[in-house]
């Protein structure tokens, strides 16, 4: 007994069967079938490559999938559950696996090979999702590569484009055309630019180092430095090798190898160079006897230079063999990577024929996280992060630093009664407020961990010895109260047993007594003697002793005479600490309260980067003044917080918009605010029609987004806090402000006037409002604001007013966000929207920015299955009446200007046509009976709508042109047929209507037949030329859409009476071609039309000789063109 199948629906086969038994179907294995019925063990149904050929199979065969089912009964279709992009994938496989064969035999051997590999690939990758271990985002990056590959796969063998999003097919029926039109274009552009990385990072791995002499341990520094300014960018990168010159730890990666981090594009230059300075550790000498000596001195060895535009060139993955030079006089030492770039060869020369330093260097572009994604086996070995000295171009939020640099500049020193020079060691120690030493925390640099202490460089018999040496100390934010760094000065004495003598010593401390840290810039440090065997373990022995020469007070001529001293530079790169004054000042505003004044009046020549480190606290700052005594500083607040606001525009700071987010969400407190910021803000918009200068209103407007944020969360606060007390004065205070703001808007000016200037801020800034507003007030009341400040602009159009061009920018703004989707605010915001886009359209100016309106306001209206809502029928009939013959004229006027020659021209038109397009499509798709009645009413006179069907007719041949999309574009070209061939049907009602009898016009009848002949003839209609697969599909979507159009013109054709006689000799030709589709239903349809040509031809002229000549030239001249094919000619003798 066969039973129809419930849930066994799909299936796919395990193993082939043979189909030897009655009725049975043969299989091969990997076949799709869909199930129909089953009988005790088997299974009666067909392979979906082949529907028509039913039979059974044994249901062991067939591993079963779960499926949804659609139209059930005798045509249902059967789609497997799974990710679509399985499913993609499955079908593109089989269809590349026939051509693939094909490529073969055509001998394209290349493409051949190419796609096996991407076939390879593709089903490596299916597996990964099938198996579905896979995390979140594993599953995303595996999606992106299939897509990647089906996309290309596809362009290769000349297939379809596949819209789609997220990687997922998206179904054409189930979005609108303008959407779909987006999607097709943004994938067709994908192709062309990639947006060059606003970040670079350069990787250096420390191979070895090749030379004769060695024998010595070595530390090798990397830092990049800026030729042009003569000053490092990064801090140090350092490496120890050993004896042998290679890495001392070969073990850990990240010991050798380093990202010097956030170098910003213009970094990447010809003047900025990888320096690397090489120290060897051993005796003073190079060539001394071993046994003289146990100390060990840090002593220069050499210097090799690389520039960042070399690698830029080079080849990404070749390892570079630097050539190490020595300086000829030790003194120079300080310079010598400086005489390298100035290539001054006088003063160096190679430190031995061959000694080579072998590094891979390595640009990487884009930002950390997109690294560690990209280069996965870098960060899991490994790899030490060398940072910038100072912040990137881009500061984040959150980013925790607190680096204090150190440079050892020089020193100058007595001679201490010695005949010789001395040899200078310097010691470096940070101390804490007890005087401990703080363990390993002075690095030499990245790559190496801290260490307790520093050793500087020894240069021989040298009195004036500069190291310019740069030490890092990465103390912690709470240990810098306090705390000191002290310098110790030891002569290493290279007779008798080598020892190092301490004769003096130096110190700074990292913090002054009112909170501000020690100045950046260089400090002449003063050089405290002292014995050989003095204990400085006691800090508050010398603490209290002055440390700099610069703060010596004047009377004290000992130590200021004194020749010696001690220069270092120093360079604070700190997110929590901060070095101005003024900063401090406006932070601690209670303790100085006559200082407000000038506090909020300096915060304006801050540096924009102190302000964002302590962006919360200065915030609270204003609103704590706010609070106190809005009286004497509302305005001055309120301008200080204009200026914050707008130093987040700026693109170093953007990152910080989230934090003031952040901190108006969760930290704001001033419940009071609102009045005061309503009260300056309302002050400064009726300012504005009498200022003479109108920039720093202009600076207010720009704000306005982060303004009315306060404002709205202020009031939120209020209303919890007090049970919604003042609600109606609030209200009041906000249509008050509005009442101004509408007035200065609705001032008439020429285009170029202050006002107008300022009124383009305002319209900039205030879409961002509607979302602030919506927080308090009902969607409606919002729409209403919204309404009324657009509605108050003044109307007359100047072409050139740059004002327009805001205004429709404005409008695009309102009909993208939140407030516009909202269907309640919609109807009361559309009026408004139509009225500014039907006189741009109209005067066809700034088209680009209409298109991208109208297609926003398109995708919005989705089409209801069960009758369309009333507000989106209301709304398709507001926008078809203000815009449908404007859209159809534009169209016009677009594709009939002569197209430029340049190609950036010709793209812009291009895309404007093909925006426009898809939002006529979009709109006729949505008009529903109802709405075609009202269209073809509203039409005053005969002569009206004989225009308008004339031009909606020509705009439909414009749309069937092949060169309308792209070659690939089927799946759009096959929604403009469908949306074309609805509207035929409904304006030929309108045709029959009211131009046949007494009232027949020729020229709407003959547009009509040409596009309907046009229509069938088209190449993406021949369903014969497609694969099985694709023609299954588009049968199953929308039918023969030849045939409909066909049967279309038959009973018009009918309609026509005797006003057949004046197309009898003109369309003979037309029709046959249609008859030459070889679509049986069609040539059924149209072959009786010649038959009634005839008849109407022997009433009027008694013979038919004028068809048949006709006929038969027309017959001739297509059969030699090679059209038609065997059962063509068979069914004209059947005739």
């Amino acid at each position: 007994m066969w039973i129809p199948t419930e849930n066994e629906k799909y299936g796919v086969v395990l193993a082939s069967f043979r189909g030897t038994v009655q009725h049975g179907l043969p299989l091969e294995i990997g076949d799709t079938v869909q199930i129909l019925e089953k009988c005790e063990g088997w299974f009666r149904g067909f392979i979906l490559k082949n529907p028509n050929v039913k039979g059974i199979f044994p249901s062991s065969y067939i591993h079963l999938k779960n499926a949804h089912v659609k139209n059930k009964g005798q045509f249902e279709t059967v789609i497997p559950v799974e990710d679509s992009v399985i499913t993609e994938m499955t079908s593109t496989l089989r269809d590349w696996g026939a051509m693939w064969k094909q490529l073969y035999v055509k001998n394209e051997g290349d493409l051949f090979h190419r796609l096996w590999h991407v076939m390879n690939e593709i089903l490596d990758l299916r597996r990964q999702v099938l198996v579905g271990h896979l995390t979140h985002d594993r599953m995303r990056d595996v999606k992106q590569h299939i897509t990647a590959r089906l996309d290309w796969g596809n362009e290769q063998l000349g297939l379809d484009l596949v819209p789609r999003r997220e990687f997922s097919m998206v179904d054409p029926e189930e979005i609108s055309v303008t959407e779909l039109y987006r999607l097709m274009e943004h994938r067709h552009r994908k192709k062309e630019t990639p947006t060059p990385a606003s970040t670079h990072h350069l990787f250096v791995h420390m191979k070895s180092l090749m030379s004769a002499n060695l024998g010595e341990e070595l530390e090798v520094f990397f830092h990049i430095y800026d030729g042009r300014e003569n000053r490092p960018l990064s801090e140090r990168f350092f490496v120890k090798l050993n004896k042998s010159g290679l890495p001392k730890s070969p073990e850990k990666t990240e010991r050798q190898c380093t990202l010097f981090v956030d170098l910003g594009s213009s970094d990447l230059r010809k003047d900025v160079y990888i320096v690397v300075h090489i120290i060897r550790i051993g005796r003073m000498g190079a060539g001394e006897k071993k046994n003289l000596c146990s100390v060990q001195y840090r002593r220069p060895f050499g210097c090799a230079v690389v520039s960042i535009a070399d690698l830029l060139t080079a080849d990404s993955k070749d390892d570079h063999l630097l050539k190490v030079y020595a300086c000829n006089t030790e003194s120079e030492w300080y310079q010598i990577h400086e005489n390298l770039i100035k290539k001054a060869n006088s003063r160096y020369n190679l430190s031995g024929s061959n000694t080579g330093l072998a590094v891979a260097l390595q640009l990487l572009h884009g930002d950390i996280e997109q690294l560690r994604r990209e280069y996965m086996v870098l960060f899991t070995r490994g790899v030490s992060i060398t940072r910038k000295l100072g912040f990137s171009d881009v500061i984040m939020p959150g980013e925790m630093r607190n680096d204090l640099y150190v440079t050892l500049e020089k020193g100058e020193f007595e001679k201490g009664g010695k005949s010789v020079a001395r040899n200078v060691e310097i010691t470096v120690y940070v101390l804490d407020i007890d005087g401990q030493i703080l363990k390993s925390h002075v690095a030499a640099g990245a790559g190496e961990p801290g260490a307790d202490e520093y050793h500087s460089l020894v240069l021989y018999h040298n009195n004036s010895p500069r190291w310019a040496e740069q030490i890092k100390l990465p103390i912690p934010v709470d240990m810098f109260r306090g705390s000191h760094v002290r310098f110790e000065f030891r002569h290493c004495s290279t007779k008798d047993k080598g020892e190092k003598k301490l004769f003096g010593y130096s110190f700074v401390p990292l913090m002054q007594e009112d909170g501000r840290t020690l100045p950046d810039g260089t400090h002449e440090l003063i050089i405290h003697k002292c014995e050989e065997n003095t204990s400085l373990a006691d800090c508050s022995r010398y603490l209290k002793l002055p440390f700099s020469k610069a703060n010596l007070p004047s009377n004290n001529q000992t130590l200021k005479g004194t020749k010696e001293s001690f220069w270092i530079t120093s360079f604070l790169c700190s997110t929590k600490l901060t070095q101005n004054g003024d900063m401090l000042d406006l932070l601690k505003w209670r303790a100085h309260p006559e200082r407000i004044n000038d506090s909020l009046s300096k915060l304006k020549e801050i540096d924009g980067s102190e302000i964002v480190k302590f962006l919360q606290d200065t915030l609270d700052t204003l609103f704590g003044i706010l609070d106190e005594s809005s009286q004497r500083y509302g305005l001055k607040v309120f301008d200080s917080l204009v200026h914050i606001i707008n130093l987040l525009q700026d693109s170093k700071f953007q990152h910080f918009k989230p934090v003031m987010d952040t901190y108006i969400e969760s930290h704001f407190a001033g419940a009071l605010s609102y009045r005061d910021l309503i009260k300056v803000l309302k002050w400064y918009v009726d300012r504005i029609v009498d200022a003479e200068h109108q920039d720093h209103i202009q600076q207010v407007l720009k704000a306005s987004e982060y303004i009315f944020k306060y404002i709205i969360q202020s009031r939120r606060l209020f209303s919890l806090a007090t049970g919604g007390q003042n609600e109606e004065e609030f209200r009041v205070c906000i249509h008050e402000l509005f009442m101004s703001i509408r007035f200065f808007l609705s001032q008439e000016n020429k285009g170029t006037s202050p006002v107008a200037q300022t009124q383009a801020v305002f319209l900039r800034t205030f879409p961002a409002v509607y979302g602030e507003l919506l927080k308090i007030f009902t969607v409606r009341e919002v729409a209403n604001f919204v309404r009324e400040t657009l509605g108050s602009l003044p109307t007359t159009v100047h072409a050139d007013c740059p004002l327009e061009a805001v205004k429709l920018q404005c409008i695009a703004k309102t009909v993208e966000s939140q407030l516009y989707i909202n269907p309640e605010s919609r109807c009361i915001l559309l009026p408004v929207v139509l009225r500014v886009l039907q006189a741009h359209m109209q005067e066809q100016r700034d088209l680009v920015m209409c298109a991208r309106i109208l297609t926003s306001m398109l995708s919005l209206i989705k089409k209801e299955e069960n009758g369309t809502e009333p507000v989106v029928s209301e709304e398709v009939e507001l926008i078809v009446e203000s815009l449908l013959g404007v859209l159809l004229r534009t169209i016009l006027e677009i594709s009939n200007r002569p197209q430029p020659a340049g190609p950036a021209m010709r793209l812009q038109f291009q895309d404007v046509t093909g925006e426009f397009v898809a939002c006529l499509l979009a709109l006729l798709r949505q008009m529903s009976d109802r709405h075609y009645q009202q269209l073809l009413q509203a039409f005053s006179s005969k002569d009206n709508l004989r225009d308008f069907l004339l031009q909606i007719f020509t705009v439909f041949r414009i749309l069937i042109r092949p060169e309308m999309f792209p070659k690939d574009w089927t799946v759009m070209r096959l929604v403009t047929n469908n949306v074309i061939i609805t509207t035929v049907l409904y304006l030929s009602e309108a045709l029959r209507k009211n131009f046949l009898n007494d009232k027949f016009d020729y020229k709407v009848w003959d547009s009509y037949f040409y596009l309907s002949v046009i229509f069938i003839n088209q190449p993406c209609l021949q369903l014969e030329s497609f694969s099985p697969s694709k023609r299954k599909k588009t049968l199953e979507k929308y039918g023969d859409m030849r045939v409909m159009m066909g049967c279309e013109i038959f009973s018009m054709w009918q309609n026509l009476g005797e006003h057949k006689l004046n197309f009898i000799p003109a369309m003979i030709g037309p029709f046959l071609e249609v008859t030459l589709v070889p679509q049986p239903d069609l040539r059924n349809v149209m072959i009786p039309i010649f038959h009634d040509m005839m008849d109407w031809e022997q009433r009027r002229s008694g013979n038919f000789k004028q068809v048949e000549a006709k006929l038969i030239d027309k017959l001739d001249s297509l059969m030699s063109e090679g059209k038609g094919d065997e059962t063509y000619r068979e069914l004209f003798n059947s005739m």
